[in-house]
């Protein structure tokens, strides 16, 4: 009989609004994301509210900020203006920078975003795991003409994310290209403290209560 695993939390992301936020969380989401200003994809949503769908979470709910900006004080102004719980970088921090960050935001979970492209993202996600709370495995490309940092619905190499996953000592979450029937498949092989989702629970953009059911049905199929 295989070994179950413990719980896998679920953050859904590119939460929208106060109705979607209550809709995710009603269906188990342990996290909701919080899109700000990106340079593509979907789910973007002025700082404003941002600020008014966290406030209204419940306190066990963690809150997650979506930032691409590459200043440490553009990030820190805009932790202080959502008053999110957590901030999300998912772009890179010139050196120096996330260790800056720590000491400005004194509290605040800070989550580091690998784009994993290949084998170098092994590389760079256990130089920066040190430096934060926990690492995200996503399917962007910060190479791209217009980057892409996230919300692809792509999935990536998850045999590289789980030498990610054995080769860092923070919570490791995984994003990219999500969906019920291969959420178990994703567990299995990463191993994740918890999973990251949006296009894989939405229809037309808008958050979908059949697909919400269908996909924490398969996470608890498993753990």
């Amino acid at each position: 009989m295989a070994t179950r695993r413990r719980g896998v939390k679920v953050k859904i992301c590119c939460i929208a609004s106060a109705e979607e936020a209550r809709l995710a969380i009603d269906h188990g989401a342990s996290a909701i994301g919080l899109v700000s200003e990106m340079p593509s994809g979907p789910g973007p949503i002025a700082e404003s509210l941002i600020a008014e769908i966290a406030a209204g979470v419940p306190r066990d709910v963690d809150t997650f900020l979506l930032t691409c900006a590459q200043d440490v004080d553009a990030v820190v102004g805009q932790r202080q203006r959502t008053r999110v719980t957590t901030v999300q970088i998912c772009d890179d921090l010139p050196e120096g920078g996330l260790r800056k960050l720590r000491a400005a935001l004194p509290g605040t979970t800070i989550v580091q975003v690998v784009h994993v492209d290949g084998q170098d993202a092994v590389t760079r996600a256990v130089a920066l795991a040190p430096l934060v709370d926990a690492i995200l495995l996503d399917s962007g490309n910060q190479k791209a003409a217009v980057k892409e940092l996230g919300g692809t619905g792509r999935r990536h190499d998850w045999s590289i994310s789980r030498r990610i996953r054995d080769s860092v000592r923070v919570p490791v979450y995984l994003a990219g290209g999500l969906r019920a029937d291969n959420v178990a498949e994703a567990i299995a092989t990463v191993d994740p403290f918890a999973l990251d989702v949006c296009s894989g629970v939405r229809t037309d953009g808008n958050l979908d209560a059949s697909r919400l059911r269908a996909f924490f049905a398969a996470v608890r199929s498993v753990c």
